[in-house]
């Protein structure tokens, strides 16, 4: 395949794969059918594409290959007769062989995985993996698990969605309340994901970063008197409004200390701290407020000098109440470390060394390596960028860890013997 028809395709996919299996689902009411077809298109889409050229419209073409796709693999099937008439009518709503799906298809797609009937970590581990098109490593990882138990997490979910008959639809307003923390969490770790890859070549997936951003927005719509959807929002836009800077020409990660602020998007943070004054007005504040309060904190800074850390620190306190996840407190021990010291933050940091969700994560080795080379502790510091090096889980990440070590070793070398 050339690469240009690559490209094409690799956007394409990233780009409609959840308006496509979304509509599938709508279209078949089998979900591992939906993602068969919607894997067929894109196969077919490598075979066809370097031969006969990139379509006008890459995402209609990858939608009706797959509906033709489902529409066969149904006439040999025993549901024919109760598919092909709906089918049929979608077929006539196609205009020169383009499907214009319902805009809200994936959000409906969103509110079925995210019903109450189902595991809060099923709804989001099945969100991902058919809206996003997110691998089942990749959701492995972004949960801290491994991947033969998000595969049976995923098929678990399914099955209950098919026995519990849950219809496919975003559901009347007095039952949305139900099921905004699932579709929530959908939403934060659909961006998380793009903000901080979780495997590939390249940290940063803004695809994915803006389609997070563009659900929220519909959710948002639906529930506009909801203070943690506001908050999510604004934590979304405040986070992504840093990233042009976060990658430099290179492709290499900028620590955020390093990055130049005048890149951050000036638009993007006035939305997002305007979203988080009107969600405190409710008084009550959730984790996402709080975690969009944290980036606030960070928006407001004219340089990395002036950060309000002690505040930082104090609100991922209350996070903790909220939240205790090892992730959270992970991130607290680095507020209280450039709050109070490095020190303070390694005491902090020994509470999470026996953390099983944390044994993998390569942030964690990072950290202490980071706090012990404040400390000019190299040896040890060196030791544990090298340990963060085995985790690491991008490109990206090894080579800023790379150069860290580097540095370590290099001004370990220069110190004088006595």
């Amino acid at each position: 395949m050339d690469g240009l028809s690559s490209l094409a395709l690799t956007q394409a996919f990233r780009l409609e794969w959840g308006r496509v299996v979304a509509y599938l689902i709508r279209m078949t009411g089998d979900w591992d059918l939906a993602e068969e077809c919607a894997q067929e298109a894109v196969a077919r889409a490598a075979e066809r594409w370097p031969r006969d050229g990139i379509p006008a419209n890459p995402g209609a073409w990858l939608t009706t290959t797959a509906r033709n796709h489902a529409l066969n693999v149904l006439r040999r099937s025993a549901t024919e007769a109760a598919k092909l008439p709906e089918l049929a009518t979608m077929a006539a709503q196609s205009r020169a062989g383009e499907i214009d799906p319902f805009p809200d298809e994936r959000l409906r797609l969103i509110f079925t995985c995210c019903h109450p009937a189902l595991p809060l970590e099923g709804r989001v581990a099945l969100t991902l993996r058919t809206l996003a098109g997110l691998t089942t490593p990749e959701i492995a990882r972004a949960f801290l698990v491994s991947e033969t138990a998000m595969a049976q997490r995923i098929v678990r979910t399914k099955r209950k969605i098919r026995a519990a008959g849950i219809p496919y639809r975003v559901p009347p307003a007095h039952l949305l309340a139900e099921r905004i923390g699932g579709v929530l969490g959908v939403l934060y770790l659909l961006f998380t994901e793009g903000y901080a890859a979780t495997s590939g070549p390249h940290p940063l997936r803004q695809d994915l970063c803006a389609e997070a951003i563009h659900l929220a927005r519909m959710v948002a719509r639906l529930m506009p008197d909801e203070p943690e959807i506001l908050g999510l929002l604004s934590l979304l836009l405040l986070q992504h409004s840093r990233c042009a800077a976060r990658i430099d020409e290179a492709g290499d990660l900028v620590a955020l200390s390093d990055q130049d602020r005048s890149r951050w998007d000036a638009a993007a943070i006035a939305e997002g701290l305007a979203l988080l004054d009107t969600a405190a007005a409710h008084g009550c504040p959730g984790p996402y407020q709080l975690q969009a309060a944290i980036a606030a904190c960070h928006a407001l800074a004219p340089d990395a000098a002036a950060t309000d850390w002690p505040r930082i620190a104090t609100l991922y306190a209350r996070l903790i109440d909220l939240n205790p996840t090892p992730v959270v407190r992970l991130n607290h021990a680095v507020a209280v470390a450039m709050a109070d010291g490095p020190a303070a933050g390694l005491e902090l940091l020994d509470l999470l060394a026996d953390s099983p969700q944390l044994a993998t994560y390569h942030l964690l080795a990072a950290t202490r390596a980071d706090f012990l080379r404040r400390l000019d502790h190299r040896a040890e510091a060196a030791a544990a960028y090298r340990q963060a090096l085995t985790h690491a889980r991008t490109d990206a990440e090894r080579r800023y860890l790379a150069r860290r070590l580097a540095e370590t070793v290099d001004q370990a070398a220069e110190r004088p013997v006595i």
